[in-house]
């Protein structure tokens, strides 16, 4: 698949931001509306600041279990806010977490 370019931002072939400190919370609510939310809501808001904190901070991916719980809610919140860890990721500005880590996401 080839790179694409969406408000002026760009992604890979496989939908991942390249540089995540071009994000913007514009690119957020496109990126949701692409895979079938309709609108970011602020429960999608803090996991996503919370998905960018972690890797901006640690340069990992943080278990979804773990990030609900940040947040004050159950366990399985990222299933419920979000397609899936993936998406999340991607609607979250961040870059392509490889092959391996794709597969448990």
């Amino acid at each position: 698949m080839a790179s694409t370019t969406v408000m002026a931002l760009e992604f890979d072939g496989d939908g991942f931001l390249r540089d995540p400190a071009c994000w913007t919370s514009e690119a957020a609510e496109q990126m949701a509306r692409s895979c079938g939310l309709p609108a970011l809501e602020a429960a999608h808001w803090e996991m996503i600041r919370q998905l960018r904190e972690h890797y901006l901070k640690c340069g990992a991916i943080v278990p979804p279990a773990h990030i609900c719980r940040l947040i004050e809610r159950a366990p399985q919140c990222m299933s419920e806010l979000f397609p899936s860890m993936l998406e999340a990721w991607r609607i979250a500005g961040l870059p392509n977490p490889g092959e391996e880590a794709k597969s448990y996401m």
